[in-house]
C-alpha cells in the first residue's frame, strides 16, 4: 500500500478531531470554509488508509466508583506462555492494558479497581493464571497525566 500524504486541510480536520472526536462534520467544513462532502470524504480516506482507527471515548472512572489504579508486573515461568497467559489476561476486564515487556517483567499491566479488596481479587486472578511464576504490584496514588492529545498534536505538528 502507498504511503498516504496528509495535506494542510487533513492535518486541520484531524487537529479538531483529537479535541472532540464528536464534533459534527459541518461544524469542521464551516470552520475550514469547505463542505462537510469534503471533511466526510477526506475522513474516509484517512480511516481506509488506516490512520484514523475509530474514535473513543473518555469516561470519568472516579464518578463511576472505579478510582483505584494498580499496576501488575507479571513474572512467567517461561516465555513461551507469553501468548496463553495473555489469552488469560484478557478474560479479566479490570485489566485495562497488558504490555509485553523487557526489562524485570515478562507482561505489565494496568487494572482498575472499585477499591483496594476488589484489586487483591484482581490480582489473585492474575496469580492463578497457569504459567504466572508471581506478580509484583504498585499502587497509583493519583494519575496526574493522562493525556494522549498532546502527543496526537504533536505528532501532526511535527509533519
Amino acid at each position: 500500500m502507498a504511503k498516504f500524504k496528509l495535506d494542510d486541510i487533513d492535518h486541520q480536520i484531524l487537529d479538531m478531531l483529537i479535541d472532540n472526536t464528536r464534533v459534527p462534520f459541518t461544524d469542521i467544513a464551516k470552520k475550514l470554509v469547505i463542505s462537510a462532502g469534503t471533511v466526510h470524504v477526506r475522513v474516509k480516506k484517512m480511516e481506509e488508509a488506516g490512520i484514523i482507527q475509530g474514535s473513543s471515548l473518555t469516561l470519568d472512572y472516579k464518578k463511576l466508583g472505579y478510582s483505584f489504579i494498580a499496576y501488575v508486573g507479571i513474572f512467567l515461568q517461561n516465555t513461551s506462555q507469553t501468548k496463553f497467559v495473555l489469552e488469560r489476561i484478557n478474560e479479566i476486564p479490570f485489566v485495562t492494558v497488558a504490555h509485553i515487556t523487557t526489562g524485570k517483567f515478562n507482561i505489565f499491566c494496568k487494572i482498575r479497581a472499585r477499591n483496594t479488596d476488589h484489586a487483591k481479587d484482581v490480582i489473585f486472578k492474575l496469580d492463578d493464571i497457569d504459567g504466572v511464576y508471581r506478580t509484583e504490584t504498585m499502587i497509583s496514588l493519583e494519575e496526574s497525566i493522562n493525556d494522549k492529545k498532546r502527543l496526537m498534536h504533536t505528532i501532526f505538528n511535527d509533519m
